[in-house]
């Protein structure tokens, strides 16, 4: 227990100081910084060498932080109430006084806010006077990190700190879903859909390629492993890593799984670090057999699509 606010402690006193930690969600890691300080907020972008147009979620502890900053909605409420803490995260209005730096938004009037549901990183925003403003912790176009180790990967020394909080549970981002107006899903990931339906009690728009960007991971290229990846294959070409999620009855050398019986939570979860684990070990290219399309397999194969394009 003493460790654990220690290690809260040392995050916080960097993040007073604008600078930027890494923090355990339950999607992904984070690359956080405070997100009332323009300073902090350039120092992620310019660490994920992200473009300044490709917004940023902010992470607050509770709802009543949260009113300082955007105008709440009768779909907010609902929704909030029945998944968060969780990995969903809304787009709300900005209301005119807030603090929020206007370089999170790209000096939009919209915010992307979340509340995660990792037990140390809601100790942390709790000690915190300021929301954080946290997108993965990985270099842009890249993929997004699952363990602390891997975040040391991706940026060496360049961050202060790591708050370690063990590998992430869900291994993919966070669903998004606009609330300005008609409720549409901007980005597929860690929450079912049809949750979010069922909660509202009506069907939502899906839309995550749109051109004005408004939430993060709607660029095309994304969570790429930096080598070619391609989709539903049938079978692996020379010198191809081959990406399963049911087990074969003849393995070879190349076969890494995502799970052996099919299992799709299990195969979110493992996505990224199989992947990362692909490049390692020397593959040029890499085939993905298909992934059925349904409940968190729209997420993965939303996740491929996008690695797909490198």
């Amino acid at each position: 227990m003493k460790s654990i606010q220690s290690n809260i402690k040392k995050a916080k006193n960097y993040l007073d100081k604008n600078h930027c930690v890494a923090v355990p969600t339950e999607t992904v890691y984070g690359l956080a910084g405070n997100a009332y300080s323009n300073i902090a907020v350039n120092k992620i972008f310019n660490l994920k060498k992200r473009p300044k147009n490709n917004p940023l979620i902010v992470h607050y502890s509770d709802i009543n932080k949260l009113k300082d900053d955007c105008h709440i909605n009768d779909n907010f409420i609902k929704l909030y109430n029945k998944f968060s803490p969780g990995p969903i995260t809304f787009i709300l209005k900005l209301k005119k006084g807030s603090k929020i730096s206007k370089f999170v938004t790209n000096k939009q009037t919209s915010l992307a806010v979340r509340f995660p549901k990792h037990p140390l990183f809601r100790k942390l925003l709790k000690v915190l006077d300021y929301p954080l403003a946290a997108p993965s912790a990985n270099i842009s176009t890249r993929l997004s990190s699952v363990k602390a180790s891997d975040v040391v990967e991706e940026f060496g020394s360049k961050i202060k700190y790591v708050l370690d909080g063990g590998r992430c549970q869900i291994g993919l981002e966070s669903t998004i879903i606009n609330l300005l107006s008609k409720p549409t899903i901007l980005r597929f990931g860690g929450l079912d859909i049809s949750k979010i339906e069922k909660t509202l009690k009506k069907k939502v728009l899906i839309k995550t390629n749109l051109k004005k960007k408004i939430a993060p991971g709607q660029f095309p290229l994304h969570y790429s492993p930096g080598i070619p990846l391609r989709i539903n294959a049938k079978k692996s070409k020379k010198n191809e890593a081959f990406v399963l999620i049911k087990k074969r009855k003849t393995t070879f050398k190349n076969y890494y799984y995502l799970s052996k019986n099919n299992n799709l939570k299990q195969s979110a979860k493992n996505l990224y670090t199989i992947l990362r684990k692909i490049k390692k070990d020397g593959y040029k290219m890499i085939a993905v057999e298909k992934i059925k399309n349904k409940g968190i397999g729209k997420t993965i194969n939303d996740r491929l699509n996008r690695a797909s394009k490198y």
